[in-house]
């Protein structure tokens, strides 16, 4: 009986590596400028709108801008694109800085500094796949974005952490200076990273003007050609529409709902146990190379799995399986994740790659702006246990079409 092959792993490569280490260090510092910036205007204004408003401006900027960083991305060094996107980010950190030093803070400052963090984190995200694709090439592909997305949840589950250390030690306002350290190992790296198709030299592809709406029209457009990409965007925008990060916001109530022991412990673990799932997802996926083929089929079915344990987490009350549920919604969230992203760079045609990609960010993160009406508005309507449900529900039924009609395009 023959050994399945299993492919290399993206760490292997030296580049990648360097990309790894800096990207989960950049990740980090996103999450610590969140827990500082978060704590210091919320102690200043109590302001649940202000709160709900740090989230919109978080994910608008990937729904208005990702195809035109896409763009930007087919036209210039995407080494370049990602520095200035974390230029941007140590330019918020240092007005939140010079803001807490001066006593200065105003909900009006807060509004445009949260607005500039978020389109730092288009600019940044977007350009980093596609300069992933050009460091490891389409065989350590698929490995190279599982790794990517576990370092994204690595950031995330340690920036807190971190965040919460260097509040406690330095105070907030020479917390958030310390933080802007930990943005210049990526743009140090990428100053003589020797990859990205101008460190190649390779012929740009035509070029395209950016026309805002008409561009990302016309990229849909042009993957109409392309099923799998088609699908892929579905799934992704339907995930990030009806469901997203939304249940995360509501944590505090669901443990309040929970009723078990210390309410602040409960939803430190609840946290905790989504993203262990993504953490052991990522690891458990790349040191068992091969064994699930990437496919859409094998993406949709993974995203189905994935609503079925976030509504079970919704609708169960024993805190155990809710931890349980969450671990594997997190596990599988990084599973169809990472695969989907991973089919469109594989798919996307070189010419418009960045425009594709950018696209597809407009879909898996600029949508999620919408996802607190879905769980979070409908929530006050029906309990958020029932909107949940109800989310995951919605989108189980669009997945059963999709793979109805991707079976009848087969």
């Amino acid at each position: 009986m023959a050994v399945p092959h299993k492919p290399p792993s993206a760490l292997r490569h030296p580049g990648f590596r360097w990309f790894f280490a800096t990207y989960a260090i950049a990740m980090m510092a996103d999450n610590i400028e969140h827990v500082i910036s978060y704590w210091v205007a919320y102690d200043a204004f109590h302001s649940a709108a202000l709160a709900g408003f740090a989230v919109i401006s978080h994910w608008v900027p990937f729904l208005v801008f990702s195809v035109w960083v896409g763009a930007l991305n087919d036209r210039f060094d995407s080494r370049r694109v990602i520095q200035c996107g974390q230029a941007l980010f140590i330019l918020a950190s240092v007005d939140w800085g010079i803001i807490f030093a001066t006593d200065s803070l105003q909900i009006w400052g807060a509004v445009l500094l949260l607005t500039l963090h978020g389109c730092a984190g288009v600019l940044w995200q977007t350009s980093s796949q596609m300069l992933l694709y050009d460091i490891v090439g389409p065989d350590l592909l698929p490995s190279a974005v599982r790794l990517n997305a576990t370092a994204r949840y690595l950031g995330v589950l340690v920036g807190p952490v971190v965040g919460g250390a260097i509040m406690l030690v330095f105070g907030p306002t020479r917390g958030i200076f310390v933080n802007t350290v930990f943005y210049l190992p990526i743009v140090l790296w990428l100053t003589w990273a020797p990859y990205g198709r101008h460190f190649r030299g390779t012929a740009p592809p035509p070029r395209r003007a950016v026309r805002g709406l008409a561009d990302i029209v016309q990229t849909v457009r042009d993957v109409r050609g392309v099923p799998v990409l088609g699908a892929m965007l579905v799934l992704a925008g339907s995930a990030s529409f009806l469901v997203g990060n939304s249940y995360q916001a509501l944590m505090p109530k669901f443990a309040i709902d929970l009723g078990h022991g210390n309410t602040g412990v409960t939803y430190f673990m609840l946290l905790a146990a989504d993203a262990a799932g993504a953490l052991t997802g990522g690891l458990l996926l790349e040191t068992s190379r091969g064994w699930l083929r990437i496919t859409p089929r094998n993406a949709i079915t993974l995203s189905l799995v994935w609503a079925v344990s976030l509504a079970a987490f919704g609708l169960v009350r024993y805190y155990p399986a809710c931890l349980a549920f969450l671990f594997c919604a997190g596990f599988f969230e990084l599973s169809f994740g990472s695969m989907a992203q991973t089919i469109v760079q594989m798919k996307a045609p070189n010419d418009i790659r960045g425009r594709v990609l950018g696209l597809y960010n407009m879909s898996a993160l600029g949508l999620r702006a919408f996802s607190g009406i879905t769980v979070g508005l409908v929530g006050s309507l029906v309990t958020i246990h029932i909107s949940l449900a109800l989310a995951t529900g919605c989108f189980t039924l669009a997945m059963l079409v999709l793979l109805v009609r991707l079976r009848a395009l087969a």
